[in-house]
């Protein structure tokens, strides 16, 4: 799995770094930002961890019975159902896409007037509905990725799952390179936008093609159908509502941060965007692919909760977290800015967009360790049949990070980057942008702490490893002093080479302190490296 998610996220870097060296932090770079989010409302509602967290514990534990044929049936009917709600979804997020960028995107309804008095030149709220219109039915093809997903987990095959957005991934970057190879001159900023979503619409839908066939080849007794009688159906759909409560109510926190930027200075939109691929980097590979693999596990365990198996499976997975989102939140904070100029910076993505995207990564950072444990620990409650919990509480993080948000950005917004930054010739972006990510990382914490607590109260044998966590933020903040003196002396070295041994020095260093500090799982990712295949 973690194989999958790291070549879809490679690739993400490059569409990502594409689009800045195309687009900039301008205004498009904020249209493209929010047409992506828009139609991905959708997504987020039907899709994402929402529609996998309620198949897979019913289909996994319907496959651990020998019921395979019953599995399939199951199967059929969800995306049956999923199908017709996904196709009456994009046909009105088609016909509604002006509502709708007025909804997640309302600061860019002031533009019309900021262009006709020469304030602006960029309409991002009609480019923006444009965008959206040829983006949405992507969507549709994406939740049904997610489908595929679920049943190949559930079969315990992570890697096609999580690699095929990687074909999503080319398909935009070809588009790209296609609009600037096709144009006379120089393609204006408008062509690129637009092959960029072109690109989305066609990434989408190959990306649900590619799974389709193994999918198929693993169902028994599959048979599409529009019925909520098929066994297990109605279970779905009983525990869809709180999940989504839940994981779409924290995903849609992401939307909530789009609205909130769009009336901060030009340029935060986008901002948002680098600084967050970065920052899910490590939820996708570590939180969410521990998560996703233990879900089924958990899933049929859960007749045994109080189990000592169950138990320090949890604590397990809690520490396997850690120990590799512990030093990526010590590095971004340390190293982020060298990430993120090695990563991004070319083209019209200059200094002051990189002091930016970094600050704005800084922010979401402090909460890298809460939001990965926070997926584990949802999954706990899904696997013991346990939704509303992890629901309500989500909704507490995201008003926490609400309220938090509309009282920092509005503050930062005043001040220009370069007040943190002298020297930056441009004034053109200002900090407001940073005021959402620490709002985030402090909505995050709020989430870990409630549902370790709920969680001990469920399972009274449950404790949480801070003792061990604390080991290995420690170990991690003391590997980046030697990597630290290693980017001072590569320091007049190309900006690649230079983020290349700065990070290889600091994971040797983890690792290293981490084996002399008795880390567990150091020990156990060290006796993988020493294996050697069998001959």
């Amino acid at each position: 799995m973690g194989a999958g998610i790291l070549l879809s996220r490679l690739l993400g870097f490059v569409r990502v770094r594409a689009i800045g060296s195309y687009l900039g932090l301008g205004p498009h770079a904020d249209v493209l930002n929010a047409a992506m989010r828009a139609p991905n409302a959708l997504q987020v509602l039907l899709g994402e961890g929402t529609l996998s967290a309620s198949i897979i514990p019913i289909y996994a534990r319907l496959l651990a019975e020998g019921r395979e044929r019953e599995a399939g049936r199951f199967a059929g009917a969800i995306l049956g159902l999923l199908a017709a709600v996904t196709a009456g979804a994009v046909l009105l997020g088609v016909l509604l896409a002006r509502p709708l960028v007025g909804l997640l995107a309302g600061g860019f309804l002031a533009d019309a007037a900021q262009v006709a008095a020469g304030a602006a030149t960029v309409d991002r709220y009609e480019l923006s509905v444009r965008a959206v219109r040829i983006i949405f039915p992507m969507t549709g093809f994406l939740v049904l990725s997610v489908w595929s997903l679920a049943i190949l987990n559930s079969h315990r095959r992570f890697f096609l799952s999580y690699a095929a957005p990687a074909v999503w991934n080319l398909a935009i970057l070809a588009a790209l390179f296609l609009a600037g190879r096709a144009a006379a001159g120089p393609a204006s900023l408008d062509q690129l936008l637009f092959a960029a979503c072109w690109g989305a619409l066609a990434g989408g839908i190959l990306q649900f093609l590619v799974q389709l066939p193994f999918v198929l080849s693993l169902l028994k007794g599959f048979r599409p159908a529009l019925s909520l009688e098929v066994p297990g159906v109605r279970e779905a759909k009983n525990a869809f509502l709180p999940l989504l409560l839940g994981r779409g109510v924290v995903q849609l926190g992401g939307y909530l941060d789009l609205f909130l930027a769009s009336f901060l200075a030009a340029g935060a939109v986008a901002a948002l965007g680098p600084a967050q691929y970065l920052y899910l980097l490590p939820i996708s590979l570590f939180g969410m692919s521990v998560a996703a693999a233990e879900l089924p596990e958990l899933a049929s365990q859960a007749s045994q909760e109080l189990s000592p198996g169950f138990l320090a499976r949890v604590r397990d997975g809690l520490m396997q977290v850690a120990f590799l989102v512990l030093p990526t939140m010590v590095g971004y904070l340390g190293f982020g800015w060298l990430i993120v100029a090695a990563l991004y910076r070319t083209g019209r993505f200059g200094a002051e967009d990189t002091w930016l995207v970094y600050l704005v990564l800084a922010g979401y950072s402090l909460g890298l360790p809460a939001s990965t444990s926070s997926r584990l620990l949802q999954n706990t409650f899904y696997a013991l049949g346990e939704t509303r919990k992890p629901a309500r509480i989500a909704m507490v993080r995201v008003g926490v990070a609400a309220l938090a948000a509309a009282g920092l950005m509005l503050w930062l917004d005043r001040l220009p980057v370069a007040a943190l930054v002298p020297g930056l010739a441009s004034r053109e972006h200002r900090l407001g942008a940073l005021g959402l990510s620490l709002a985030s990382a402090l909505g995050a914490w709020v989430e870990l702490s409630w549902l370790r607590l709920s969680l001990g109260r469920r399972l009274p044998g449950f404790a949480f490893p801070a003792s061990q966590i604390r080991r290995m933020a420690w170990v991690a903040l003391l590997a980046a002093l030697p990597a630290g003196l290693a980017w001072w002396a590569l320091a007049r070295l190309p900006g690649f080479l230079v983020l290349a041994g700065v990070v290889g020095s600091y994971a040797l260093g983890y690792f290293a302190l981490s084996s002399l500090a008795g880390v567990s799982q150091a020990e156990r990712w060290l006796g993988r490296l020493r294996r050697r295949p069998a001959r």
